[in-house]
Parts: structure tokens; sequence; C-alpha cells
């Protein structure tokens, strides 16, 4: 089913058009929550710690491949607003070389630089095993991330969000359904977790691009269509590359911090392990509706609508508000009983960490809904670089901070928590200033 998000009404069809893409990351989530609640039932804090680690790299290279195709995305749909057929199929044709290419070479290089990676994110000595032998398998899927988010981006471009949850859900299931096999009937530790995820995501991605395949008039390319002019092939690298730098700069700073978080010990590590997958499954509805919203800015600049999407921000601003507040509310007061989902209740210094976390983020988290429609109003209107500024003030405010202040006795690792949420508001106060100065 496609959505026109082009005319009609606003709040409806954006609701309409992001359930699927909350639904669908929801359900990416319960894999990674799949990986960590059986790896830390089953196997210990160790491999718990080992897991979380993993998942942030994980999030950091992946993150690379989504914000080129999310870039993409956006071009796309401009294009596909504006009606102009011809330039989206050569579009694709350009996107799909580049990002694959982006992919293939980043699959490579981090295998073959994979222990000089983990001696510079000060992986403790008592993880390292686990941490290693996870990272050899999971690592190959990277190009199967690259599949499933090339496809899924173009079929949301152009007003399709709910093929894409089809095939991921029924990746999730399997990946659940696999880890249970691999970890605890065949006792293949934190590597069978890995491959359990490899083999889903494969799964995830031969789907959506036989899908794609088979049933998108767009994917049906003549001879024409297989080059680009010099100004196209300029608009998708400028589109694809500044929202990747947005992306990986984000996630990079995340990294950054995770080094810092391993240098407490492996019993911070694993709170942060899993007070993080609490953490993003909480706010991930909202950053989902900001690429919903992005869309929508996107296909409605391609077709000259102004007024529409100064309309659609007051709609996007207000939803992603009183989902916020909510989504605070719930995680402030069960903190410890979804830490206990995670971690053995009697392992209290754990739950004890993870739980002042998610206190902390869980109150401001109206501060990262708005930065997520910053992102994606800026990414529809053709200003990609605007996201990436906020994300350096965002993320650099939390790594300087971090590291500022966790090193003073009396502040510690709260130091560490703290400068998430300032790093939020100070770019969400950016985006404003750059949004009056230049408004639609």
């Amino acid at each position: 089913m496609r959505i026109d998000l082009t005319r009609g009404g606003i709040t409806r069809p954006m609701l309409l058009f992001a359930g699927p893409m909350i639904a669908g990351d929801l359900l990416q989530q319960c894999y990674n929550i799949a990986d960590t609640l059986i790896v830390g039932r089953a196997l210990g804090p160790t491999a718990l710690a080992a897991v979380g680690f993993s998942f942030t790299l994980m999030t950091f290279l992946t993150s690379v491949l989504l914000g080129l195709c999310m870039g993409s995305g956006a071009l796309w749909s401009m294009l596909h607003g504006a009606g102009e057929t011809d330039g989206l199929k050569r579009c694709l044709f350009a996107s799909f070389l580049l990002i694959g290419g982006a992919a293939v070479a980043l699959n490579v290089g981090v295998l073959v630089f994979l222990e000089p990676i983990m001696t510079l994110l000060r992986i403790p000595p008592e993880a390292w095993a686990d941490t290693w032998a996870y990272l050899r398998v999971v690592l190959f899927g990277v190009c199967f991330t690259f599949l499933y988010n090339y496809f899924a981006c173009l079929l949301r471009s152009v007003g399709n969000s709910a093929a894409p949850l089809v095939f991921l859900a029924a990746s999730t299931v399997l990946n659940i359904g696999l880890d249970l096999w691999f970890v605890l009937s065949l006792h293949w530790g934190v590597a069978g977790a890995a491959g359990a995820t490899v083999l889903a995501q494969g799964v995830s991605a031969a789907g959506i691009a036989l899908y794609c395949w088979r049933t998108v008039d767009l994917l049906r390319l003549e001879r024409r269509h297989l080059t680009a002019s010099r100004g196209e092939l300029k608009r998708i690298v400028s589109y694809s590359a500044l929202t990747c730098v947005q992306q990986s700069v984000m996630n990079f700073g995340i990294l950054m911090v995770q080094g810092l978080v391993n240098s407490f010990g492996v019993h911070v590590m694993a709170a942060f392990a899993a007070a993080v997958k609490i953490d993003a499954f909480a706010y991930l509805p909202v950053q989902d509706f900001g690429n919903a919203f992005s869309t929508f800015v996107a296909q409605n600049t391609g077709a000259q609508k102004a007024e529409r999407i100064r309309r659609g921000c007051r709609s996007a601003l207000w939803v992603s508000v009183c989902f916020c507040m909510v989504s605070s509310l719930l995680v402030c007061l069960f903190a410890a009983p979804l830490m206990g989902l995670f971690v053995d209740p009697a392992e209290t210094e754990i739950v004890a960490v993870g739980v002042e976390y998610l206190r902390i983020e869980g109150m401001c988290y109206c501060g990262i809904g708005i930065l997520f429609l910053l992102y994606g109003l800026f990414r529809g209107l053709g200003r990609p670089g605007v996201s990436v500024v906020l994300t350096v003030i965002s993320l650099g405010t939390r790594v300087a901070l971090a590291y500022l202040l966790s090193p003073i006795p009396a502040i510690g690792l709260k130091g560490i928590w703290w400068a998430v949420p300032i790093g939020w508001v100070l770019a969400d106060l950016a985006g404003l200033f750059f949004y009056r100065r230049k408004p639609v």
C-alpha cells in the first residue's frame, strides 16, 4: 500500500506511514534484544558485555550504510514528488553501485583491522575472547544490512512503508528461534548468537530484494537509465555523503563513549549494554517518526508545497512531544524491572548502574524527540549539512563532557550519563536557530 504524502490530511497520513516503520524498527531491536536477553541469562555478564560492545560497534558500521541509503532516499522522495521518473531511475542505479561498493569496502576493512579496533576501544581482557568470537561472525551480515536498507528506503521513498515490515518480522522470528537453538541447544556460545543474526539478516535482505524486483516498476531500468549526469551524481553524493556523515558521526561519538564506559570494567559494560537496549527501544518510535517526517517533507519539497510543510512541522512536533512524555514516564517508573529482564536481579551492582542511566536519560526524551524531527526536516528540505552540524553539536558535547566529568570522583559515571541530554538540548537550540534564519 502506497501513501501519497503530498495531498489530503497531514497528521493521519504521517502516522499511517510512520506506523510500519516504527513497528519494523521495534522488531529490529528484537534482533539485538534477543541476543542480549539469551546471552545475558544463559552465558553471564562477561558474554553480555561482549555482545553489548559488539552492538555498539555494529551500530556504527551499519550507520554508515544506513546514512547513505537515507540520504539517497530523501533525493528519491523529492524526485518522486516532482514526478521525475527517469531521473529517479538513474539515481537508483547510481546509488546502488555507490552504496554497494561502500558496503563491500567497509566489510573487508573492518574484518582486516578488527584486532587493532578492539585494542583501540579498550576491551577488558576477560571479555576479549567473547567479543572476538561474536564480531568475527556478525560482521559477515554487513552486506545483508546494505541490501535490506537500500530496498526498504526505496519502498518508503515512494510511500510504501508496510512491505519492509513483513520481511523484517519474518527474519525477527527466525532470529529468535535460531538464537534459542544455537545458544541453548547446540551450546555454540556468543558465536551462535551472532550466526543467528546473520542468517536472519540474509533472509530479510533476499526477501525484500525479490519483492522489489517483482513489484516495483522503478526497477525496470532501460539502457538509458544505466548512467547519470554529472549534476545527478553530484546530488546523489551530496545527499548520501552528508547523511552518512551525520549518521556515522552520531554513532562514532557513541562508540567513543563506549570506550570510556569500558574503562570502568565488565560490570559497568554489562549494565550499559542492557540499559542502552532499553533506552533505544524507548525512543526508537520517535526516531522513526522523524524519518517518516523527512519523507513527508521531501515529497512536498519536490511538489513545491511549502505551506503543507509548515503545517506538517506543527503537527509532527505535537505528536513527537506527546509520545516522548509517555516514554519518559514509563522508563523512569519501571527502570529496575526493565533491567531485570536482561540481568539477574541478584547482580545488584549491574542493575543499580543501569537504573541510574535510564532515569537520567528517561527524563529528557523530549530533547531527542525534537532533535530527530530537526534531522528529518533539514534532510527533507535538501539541507543535510545542517543535520551534520546538529549531530556534531550533540555528540561533540556528549563526548567532551563525558571525558571531562567522569574522572571527577564526586561525579564519575553520572558525568557520562548527564552529558547525553545536555548535548540533545544544545543541538535542539541550534536547529531552531538555523530554521528561524531560513524557514520553509
